[in-house]
């Protein structure tokens, strides 16, 4: 069921485009504040722009900025918590100095600062939301390497001289690879929601560009006027994290279930 969610609003956000003409920026004053009824099948804004349209752009970015969001935090966290659990010493040392010191943080916290730093931006939300889940990444890695490099198969490479760099990349990293693609997809959905809350609170994604975040944000002092300039990105945003926390579920029980013999 979510995978059948998901692929649904991908198809609606990347493939509206190709047979709809849709201009998410495009103001018209005559038009404002029109229903669903009247302006099918989202109605429009305070402004007068399609909110169909801007519903569909909006659903690129925050999507864009879930993926590459755990994108970035991934491959991060497993590149620092590979080499600190396979060299240990003064390396796992400061990496785990590192884990503990972000980890203490709130993610949205966090992010709030590295965008307050950065300044606010679609590029900007990408990297402060990274940087939240890199910890998560680094704290698996590290424990899932420092049971691997024990292992017989990683002894037997040594022995034969393999170079550590590459014991790393052929051995150990396909071995502990399942729990971290669990993790990874889970992410996506808190990603999506931090994006949002930050573009939500100004921080993120700004105007006129449209984010589900940003327009819940300005459907805030319409509400009783106008319940659809909020309803729609909302009900997007639960879809999509729904959808990928079902799929995450699903992944989890598949990689937690023992193997026959």
């Amino acid at each position: 069921m979510g995978m059948a969610l998901l692929v649904g609003l991908l198809a609606l956000v990347l493939l509206s485009p190709l047979f709809m003409q849709l201009d998410p920026l495009a103001v018209n004053p005559s038009a404002t504040f029109q229903t669903p009824r009247q302006a099918p099948p989202m109605g429009t804004d305070n402004l007068g722009r399609d909110l169909y349209a801007r519903f569909v752009y909006g659903g690129r970015v925050s999507l864009t900025v879930g993926f590459l969001a755990v994108l970035l935090g991934a491959v991060a966290g497993v590149v620092l918590g590979m080499a600190a659990g396979f060299y240990g010493g003064w390396l796992d040392a400061g990496t785990s100095w590192l884990i503990e010191v972000l980890l203490a943080f709130p993610g949205i916290l966090l992010a709030l600062v590295i965008v307050a730093i950065l300044g606010p931006g679609t590029r900007n939300v990408i990297i402060a939301v990274g940087i939240g889940f890199a910890p998560s990444y680094m704290r698996m890695t590290r424990g899932s390497v420092l049971a691997a490099r024990e292992a017989d198969y990683v002894s037997a490479a040594r022995a034969t001289g393999v170079p550590n760099g590459r014991i790393m990349r052929r051995h150990i990293l396909p071995n502990i690879a399942r729990p971290l693609l669990v993790l990874a997809t889970i992410g996506v959905g808190g990603a999506i929601l931090e994006g949002a809350a930050l573009s939500f609170l100004g921080m993120g994604v700004q105007p006129p560009d449209p984010e589900w975040g940003a327009m819940l944000s300005a459907a805030q002092q319409y509400v009783r006027r106008a319940w659809w300039m909020g309803v729609f990105p909302g009900i997007g945003i639960f879809v999509c994290v729904l959808a990928i926390n079902l799929i995450g579920d699903g992944l989890s029980d598949v990689v937690g279930r023992p193997s026959r013999k």
